[in-house]
């Protein structure tokens, strides 16, 4: 019998740029999918040809080797462009990647006969306001904080819901994640784990002084608006990047973004508790797992 038409005509496959092994096993893939007739494109997440030929929907599937990182930086370029991405395991963690190294050549022939479904995650949408000027947006997958400076004082945040007053906290940081944040720094801070595919917006504070200290979940839809008070350093984080200095008065919208990011699965919807018990017993960063 004929092997039904794959999918995917054209693959770009990235990696990790400062994993020598990442390019070794991406050139591998590349080798492979052409081997299937698969047109592909090679470049790291950097690469402008690369990020124009995704931006434009000009490829039917990213495959990323690296480790979280790579995914949400892979999140951020195929979200807006709605291209599906397939992760390959080089990291420690991989709480977003599909496929362990070691079991790309068995499994990738079934993704390419279209035995998969695709995992869609929210997407927010922050944006940093100073009187009515709009300083900047940002598409995030896991994560806004805003959060202290280096000074070791903490800072403090009015949170509005819907426009309405939730609460004052005075904080190291508040942190408004999406359920696929819930896991990250969200998680690290007391927050609860949500399922990967819901639509909820998570806020969680960083040792919160004489506030609220239970992390709160959202109704699906709901915006947060946090306003900075503070005669010192504070900051705007988005997905782990470079801070964003942040002055008095200063506020951050946090909306859910109209982007998705599709991340291609091909084991069945139980692997995230599967997976999630594997993670929270063996942390691969502090060396405690087999």
């Amino acid at each position: 019998m004929a092997q039904k038409p794959s999918p995917f005509q054209c693959v770009a496959v990235t990696a990790h740029p400062q994993l020598t092994r990442a390019a070794n096993v991406a050139q591998e893939v590349v080798s492979f999918l052409n081997e299937q007739g698969i047109s592909t494109i090679y470049g790291l997440l950097y690469d402008e040809a690369l990020r124009r030929k995704v931006s434009m929907g000009e490829v039917d599937l990213l495959i990323a080797l690296g480790g979280d990182g790579t995914m949400l930086r892979a999140g951020h370029l195929c979200g807006p462009s709605g291209v599906p991405i397939l992760g390959i395991n080089l990291g420690r963690f991989g709480f977003l990647i599909e496929i362990e190294q070691e079991h790309w050549r068995e499994t990738l022939p079934h993704i390419l006969q279209g035995e998969y479904r695709l995992e869609e995650r929210m997407m927010l949408c922050a944006e940093q306001w100073r009187g009515d000027e709009r300083l900047g947006t940002w598409e995030v997958l896991n994560e806004v904080v805003v959060t202290r400076g280096e000074m070791i004082r903490p800072v403090q945040l009015t949170a509005h819901v819907d426009k309405r007053y939730l609460t004052t906290y005075v904080a190291d940081a508040l942190i408004a994640a999406t359920a696929t944040g819930s896991t990250a720094y969200a998680l690290a801070a007391g927050g609860p784990i949500l399922a990967p595919e819901l639509r909820n917006i998570l806020l969680v504070a960083v040792a919160p002084h004489l506030s609220i200290d239970r992390a709160i979940v959202l109704a699906e839809g709901s915006s947060v608006t946090i306003i900075v008070h503070t005669d010192h350093q504070a900051a705007l984080c988005v997905d782990g990047q470079v801070p964003i200095r942040m002055a008095d008065g200063d506020r951050v919208e946090v909306f859910a973004s109209e982007h998705t990011v599709k991340f291609v699965r091909y084991q069945d919807p139980g692997y995230f508790y599967r997976n999630l018990t594997v993670h929270m017993n063996q942390n691969p960063s502090t060396g405690n797992h087999r």
